[in-house]
């Protein structure tokens, strides 16, 4: 594309000055004009063989990520394994303005100033590629555009964000469309600066918002970056955007409802919008037993038909003179960064599978092992070391290729919030004593949303075992502001959704039970044939640990019913009351400790007393009578 289209444009869309000081000094710069082009930049002159993206580190050229041409699209790997997954602490804000995040300079203990000017400086003396985009994709109208400056060698950076977020040439910008934010991205300074560390900073000017991605993996660099500035977007506007996936789920008998699945990492997210991984014989693995080795199986002769709408940030903005007392949501998003580690060989997922083996246009893959010329197979995993798959294979999904997705606005039914959850046994209790399907009131859906745990053996972050939050709404990780507006913007968003049902769904394990995704997607089948029909009195009981909401007393899918030691796990015997009562301590101490952060002096008052609730051991019918439902 003719540069010269851009540079008449500048003032018109107000291309911040340092930016256009970067485009005026560097050697050159390329806008790719197509999504194909990209595709040819990221792996250079190499078109059968390995693309290494390397920099120069102090006079020595280190490969962060190589790129291979296969059948299907491109397969990236990270030469470090730690490249391969988002570290939970990369984020820090650089300026001024309210915030609760780390700071850049209370982690460093120098200005940020100093950084940003070296970035420009080492942008200045690269050949770049300039792209542009629309907050919130392609379809969003307010007017937020953005652009990302990078190194021509990042290529498959480019057309990751590119596809996740929309590519919007210069030719067809509207008048409306200003330049919001701007993502630098500079690798070499994971080496040069940072210690080696995944580090993503946000400054929020007055009038921009810039962040400067230090690292190659697009997780925490371009897609979570993006999400961090809507989430600012929101603190200002009063909307949320919310870690989510959701699905329209039409039953075999034309009902339809639409689920939200919202959660930390690894929560179930993606598995939401997937179809129930079936036996060999048909039947769906209920779970087995860790200890006698038993398994439990479904006859279940016709699934639910998917309508995806969102894979993971839902934009939830109010819609003008709408009288709905449901919640309204759109996908911020193009394409879906969908995680496949759970796919471990053919077969598990023929979706999906058939999806990106014969993909309508070249994908990208990211911890997929392949070789030049062959095709990515979702179930070949890079190995983090010999033996030990990477727990974070990915596929970035355009949204066009997914059948039946949704565009637009939907009514969201029912908002469900899962957890990984480890095995729990009275030998060695844990909080997985999550039964299948939870039924919460609003005060409880709330508070499961400030602690949101990370959960079990996370396998999208680099982290510890032990029991951690992602904070309000799951999404906390990428929010640039204060956890305590966040806290509120959830609760006023409750309040004025009266007719949403709550749920919570474990994945993994259900006490003594490896379970895997199957509790989530019984639980869609179910709550989708059941529609929003008001549960029976004996239908469901209170949990014995008053964090979970409602207990089910009998569930029954397609005609069979699901074992009532899975609903409620005090009654398996391995568990027991005394195992299950150690778990509801962890999970208690943890709810307490997790919550005490959001009593700050500017707390809604109704939230105050829902917290207080659960500090002092609240019973179930207390949070009922805080906010009524």
């Amino acid at each position: 594309m003719n540069t010269a289209n851009l540079e008449k444009k500048w003032d018109i869309l107000k291309i911040p000055r340092q930016v256009q000081e970067i485009l005026n000094t560097c050697p050159s710069y390329k806008i790719p004009g197509s999504r194909e082009e990209i595709f040819s930049l990221a792996v250079g002159e190499k078109e059968q063989g390995v693309y290494d993206v390397s920099y120069d580190i102090n006079g020595k050229s280190i490969t962060e990520a190589t790129v291979t041409k296969v059948r299907n699209g491109l397969a990236i790997n990270y030469i470090d394994p730690y490249m391969r997954r988002r570290d939970p602490e990369c984020m820090l804000v650089a300026d001024d303005g309210q915030t609760d995040k780390t700071r850049f300079s209370d982690r460093f203990e120098l200005p940020f100033e100093n950084v940003r000017k070296d970035t420009f400086n080492w942008l200045s003396r690269q050949n770049l590629l300039v792209t542009f985009f629309s907050l919130g994709g392609l379809n969003e109208s307010h007017g937020k555009g953005a652009m990302l400056v990078a190194p021509a060698n990042a290529g498959f950076f480019v057309g990751g964000l590119a596809d996740l977020q929309g590519l919007i040439l210069p030719e067809d910008m509207t008048n409306d469309f200003k330049i919001y934010s701007v993502i630098y991205l500079a690798p070499p300074f994971r080496h040069t600066h940072f210690g080696g560390k995944q580090v993503v900073v946000h400054n929020r000017l007055n009038d921009l918002h810039e962040v400067f991605s230090y690292n190659l993996y697009p997780g925490p660099s371009a897609k979570k970056g993006v999400y961090g500035v809507l989430l600012t977007i929101g603190e200002n506007e009063d909307w949320p955007t919310l870690h989510a996936s959701t699905v329209g789920v039409e039953t075999p008998y034309d009902n339809i409802i639409t689920i939200m699945h919202e959660g930390a990492s690894g929560g179930g997210k993606s598995e939401m919008i997937e179809q129930a991984h079936r036996q060999e014989d048909g039947r769906l693995l209920l779970g087995h037993n860790l200890i006698t080795g038993e398994r439990r199986t479904l006859a279940m002769g016709q699934n639910c038909k998917l309508y995806p709408v969102t894979d993971d940030m839902a934009m939830c903005k109010p819609i003008s003179n709408s009288e709905t007392e449901y919640l309204e949501v759109k996908d911020a998003e193009e394409a879906w960064f969908v995680r496949v580690n759970h796919i471990q060989k053919y077969g598990i997922e023929p979706h999906l599978e058939s999806l990106t083996v014969h993909p309508q246009e070249p994908l990208l893959f990211l911890n997929i092992d392949a070789v030049p010329g062959s095709t990515a197979l979702i179930w070949e995993h890079i190995e983090d070391s010999p033996g030990k798959r990477c727990p974070n294979p990915r596929v970035i999904l355009p949204r066009k290729s997914i059948p039946n997705a949704v565009n637009g606005n939907v009514e969201v039914t029912v908002r469900s919030f899962g957890i990984r959850t480890p095995s729990c046994t009275k030998e060695q209790p844990s909080y997985g004593i999550v039964g299948y399907l939870h039924i919460l009131p609003p005060s409880l859906a709330w508070l499961w949303r400030l602690v949101a745990p990370r959960g079990h053996e996370n396998p999208s972050i680099n982290d510890t075992e032990k029991m951690s939050s992602e904070g309000v709404g799951s999404y906390w990780p990428f929010a640039t502001g204060r956890l305590v507006d966040h806290a509120n913007l959830l609760l006023r968003q409750i309040i004025s959704t009266p007719k949403i049902r709550y749920t919570l769904i474990p994945n993994q394990h259900v006490g003594a039970w490896k379970t895997g995704f199957m509790p989530q997607w019984i639980s869609r089948e179910y709550l989708a044939r059941r529609g929003i029909a008001p549960f029976r009195p004996n239908q469901l009981k209170p949990a014995r640990c008053a964090i979970l909401g409602y207990a089910f007393n009998t569930m029954q899918v397609e005609g069979s019913l699901i074992p009532q030691w899975l609903l409620q796990v005090d009654m398996q015997p391995e568990v027991g009351t005394e195992g299950y009562d150690m778990g509801a301590k962890i999970l208690q101490d943890f709810f307490k400790q997790e919550l005490k952060k959001f009593l700050h002096p500017d707390i809604d008052p109704l939230g105050k007393e829902i917290i207080h609730c659960c500090l002092d051991k609240g019973k179930l019918e207390d949070y009922e009578r805080l906010l009524s439902w």
